[in-house]
């Protein structure tokens, strides 16, 4: 959508809910939406104008105490100046170290209610603009 405005124009909202299925290769400590947005940082290579957040309703995303993380469009040049390799991070599984040590988890404790998981992901109008990587 941000590269080639199709299917839609930006700017809009991508929306998708359900729980994704995660595969486990690593020890690290993690959750199906933070692997969702670490593997999403890693395709958009800090594309201009795409942000993301998912997370679990319930406020527990896997076994950890935070529901979810965010996403910008800095994530991966942040990552690497903490010496952070999202790549490796991710094959360990273990996207909430990642989004913890940049600051970007979601925290919301316990919320009583459950009706899964939800991913929304904003993709501005910067004219097919790139940055990062």
């Amino acid at each position: 959508v941000a590269r080639h405005r199709m299917p839609f124009e930006p700017p809009c909202v991508l929306m998708s809910g359900g729980e994704t299925t995660v595969t486990l290769r690593g020890d690290g400590r993690g959750g199906r939406n933070v692997e969702f947005l670490l593997s999403l940082a890693i395709a958009l290579r800090g594309q201009a104008g795409v942000y993301a957040v998912a997370g679990d309703t319930d406020g527990v995303d896997g076994v950890e105490e935070i529901a979810g993380a965010m996403a910008d469009p800095s994530t991966l040049a942040r990552a690497w100046a903490q010496g952070i390799n999202p790549a490796t991070a991710l094959a360990n599984n273990d996207g909430h170290g990642f989004f913890e040590a940049l600051g970007d988890a979601v925290l919301t404790g316990p919320t009583l209610t459950n009706v899964n998981d939800f991913r929304a992901i904003l993709v501005l109008d910067t004219g097919g603009q790139r940055q990062g990587f």
